[in-house]
């Protein structure tokens, strides 16, 4: 019996999937498995990752195939499964976080001690983390810019296709979990919606990025985000569909830019990547108006506030908010970080983890001391003060000139708080 075993993980698709489609050109029968592991954080996003195992599962199925399911350490319940069947291999994609070099290590060398060919493929990101080199040496890019050039330059893999059939052997196939509460009305699990939404980005929405992206207020973002963080899309296919998109192929590539400087500082969820001696405020008061989108600043309450309803925040707003925390408040990144960690459908741990350092002054940003006027970028983004009015209803009646700064007004709006900090 000729079996090869293909672990997933943030890869929860079927087109362009690397290990898939090579487990089906090199066995005569292929398990593909997800393992429900207790140990991996998933924060709000569970509902979503149900739905996203339901579509794969339905998809597998489409090709005569099965998508296995077992609770447990991904380690464990993998080479358990391997041993059963008397597998030949294990595959899966490769992924950079410290959890996940972890689990990959740890089933390298397990698949090894039971005689059980292990082999990791890409997929995850565009360009492999470890494929670019600067010329003047080191083991990763530091700098956006270059990196950029170089990613730009650099040959890409040939997409994956579809195996015609996924042919499983007999066995218990796992009982999927509960669909549970859906964390946003705006976002459906699955290869499927993320399939449709693509299709209608790249048909409508990708030419008119450039102009349209900052506009808080609009619905011009692609919102591909969370599809991309479960692997629900290649990023790779994104990237060759949007082909003349300049802007928005820039955005995926600082994805790439960011799993490249994660692959190579594992810990950047947790420790300074260019420490600066900051010296952060423990004031738990603000940090708690803060999240709860109450700190009197409305384009900062409005960001916040969307973040709670949605599990989704705009690409620019998340910039106003994390500058006002770590800026105007002075409350350590991590604390922000792993708020977002908790609450965005798209949150990995690299994109983050690396935008919160850049933001602080710890990260990859060549201008550690940039600082960003709030007012300023409410005005610019958001002129009729239509985001605010969105997510901050009890504003609703001040007219666009007064709307981002309340406190100016000689009527107090009640309930809502006067700055916790002077914006003058």
């Amino acid at each position: 019996m000729d079996i090869i075993v293909v672990l997933f993980n943030r890869d929860l698709r079927t087109h362009d999937h690397p290990a898939l489609a090579a487990a089906c050109e090199n066995a005569r029968q292929v398990v593909p498995l997800f393992v429900l592991d207790p140990a991996l954080p998933t924060g709000h996003r569970e509902g979503f990752l149900a739905e996203c195992l339901a579509d794969l599962r339905r998809s597998l199925r489409g090709l005569g195939g099965e998508l296995v399911i077992r609770r447990g350490d991904t380690v464990t319940e993998t080479v358990r499964l391997a041993r059963m069947l008397s597998a030949r291999a294990v595959y899966t994609a490769l992924d950079v976080s410290a959890l996940a070099r972890s689990r990959q290590r740890r089933l390298a060398a397990e698949c090894d001690r039971n005689r059980t060919e292990f082999r990791g493929f890409p997929g995850v990101t565009i360009v492999a983390p470890d494929a670019l080199r600067p010329s003047g040496g080191g083991d990763h890019y530091r700098v956006f810019t270059p990196y950029w050039r170089a990613w730009s330059a650099h040959p890409r893999r040939e997409l994956s296709k579809v195996p015609g059939t996924v042919s499983v052997p007999e066995l218990d196939a796992g009982s999927p979990p509960e669909p549970g509460h859906r964390p946003s009305a705006l976002f459906e699990g699955g290869e499927t919606a993320a399939r449709e939404r693509m299709r209608r980005w790249l048909k409508h929405g990708v030419a008119d990025y450039a102009d349209g992206h900052d506009d808080l207020a609009g619905n011009r973002t692609s919102r591909l985000s969370p599809y991309l963080h479960f692997g629900c899309l290649s990023p790779l296919e994104l990237e060759t569909g949007a082909a003349g998109g300049g802007d928005f192929v820039r955005q995926l590539c600082w994805r790439d830019f960011f799993h490249q400087v994660t692959a190579a500082f594992p810990r950047i969820n947790r420790d300074d990547y260019r420490p600066r001696g900051h010296e952060w405020r423990a004031d738990s008061g603000a940090a708690q108006a803060w999240k709860e989108g109450m700190t009197g600043v409305p384009i900062v309450d409005a960001g916040m506030r969307q973040l709670l309803a949605e599990n989704w925040m705009h690409n620019r707003a998340r910039m106003i908010v994390s500058s006002f925390l770590v800026r105007r408040l002075h409350v350590d990144w991590r604390v922000g970080a792993d708020h977002f960690f908790e609450l965005l459908l798209d949150a990995d741990v690299a994109n983050n983890y690396g935008n919160w350092q850049w933001m602080a002054g710890t990260g990859n940003n060549t201008r550690p001391n940039q600082t960003v006027n709030h007012l300023r970028q409410a005005r610019r983004f958001d002129p009729d003060g239509d985001y605010v009015r969105r997510y901050v209803p009890e504003l609703g009646s001040m007219p666009a000139r007064t709307i981002h700064e309340p406190w100016r007004s000689p009527v107090a709006v009640a309930g809502y708080p006067r700055p916790l900090v002077s914006m003058d």
